[in-house]
């Protein structure tokens, strides 16, 4: 059977299971590295838990590389989708290097939320020095904690959020309207996907600083979330909800934390 462009429907298939195989792999790959390190840090006695780790480079590049490994974990399942999209239509449209091309939008997403996770890391560490986090990397100040789940809902009501949500939840319009030619094009187009993915999940992000940033159970709620907020026909009323709840989540931790 061929396609009405005349490329054989099983290759179209073909190509996009080898892709869905891949990503399948990477995610589980992260999530393997994440669950060991959480097992390792499970493992430390709690009189070693009480102080804090020196920020040497060593370490910092070590955080930063948790970083990327939890976003890629975390985001690469939602943004498969748009993933598997380009590769159909590069494929479907014969385009020269289709799956180089793939790949290529696939680093530049991941860019996106590796400069992210810079920024994470360094917010991370600067938390630490103030004494916000304990050394679990978990909010022990009621105050912060409130702050961010009220930011966080008030987020989730605001017109940049549903903006991004919108370009997120629809990758056929998304490549309609940012469709750029080439390899370059992959890469460019990779990365205003990423850029609209952050704009449309940091603030739900920011809540590892106060749920625990190696809490598999927090990091898993979170990419759950977001996966629903893009997937689910109600995508837009459930991020309401959802920061309805974090607001009032939010107060009580004020008042009552």
């Amino acid at each position: 059977m061929r396609s009405q462009l005349g490329i054989p429907q099983r290759l179209l298939s073909r190509d996009v299971l080898s892709t869905l195989l891949a990503l399948a792999a990477i995610t589980l790959l992260c999530w393997w590295y994440l669950v060991d390190m959480a097992i390792d840090m499970s493992r430390i006695p709690m009189a070693g838990m009480m102080t804090f780790q020196a920020w040497t480079p060593d370490y910092f590049v070590m955080m930063l590389l948790m970083w990327v490994i939890m976003m890629i974990a975390m985001m690469v399942p939602s943004a498969t989708p748009m993933i598997l999209l380009y590769r159909r239509v590069a494929s479907f449209n014969q385009l020269p290097g289709a799956n180089l091309g793939t790949w290529l939008f696939v680093a530049g997403y991941l860019t996106i939320w590796t400069v992210f996770s810079l920024v994470a890391t360094t917010l991370q560490w600067l938390l630490e020095a103030l004494a916000v986090l304990t050394p679990m990397m978990k909010s022990q100040n009621a105050l912060f904690s409130g702050v961010v789940l009220i930011l966080t809902g008030l987020y989730q009501w605001s017109p940049l959020k549903e903006a991004c949500l919108r370009h997120c939840r629809g990758p056929l319009a998304f490549v309609t309207s940012h469709w750029r030619p080439g390899l370059a094009g992959a890469w460019r187009m990779g990365l205003e996907h990423g850029g609209y993915c952050v704009g449309c999940c940091v603030l739900l992000m920011a809540l590892l600083f106060v749920g625990g940033i190696m809490d598999l159970a927090v990091i898993a709620l979170i990419a759950i979330l977001v996966l629903l907020e893009k997937v689910l026909p109600g995508g837009r009323l459930l991020a309401r909800v959802l920061g309805s709840l974090a607001i009032a989540l939010g107060l009580g931790v004020m008042l009552w934390g």
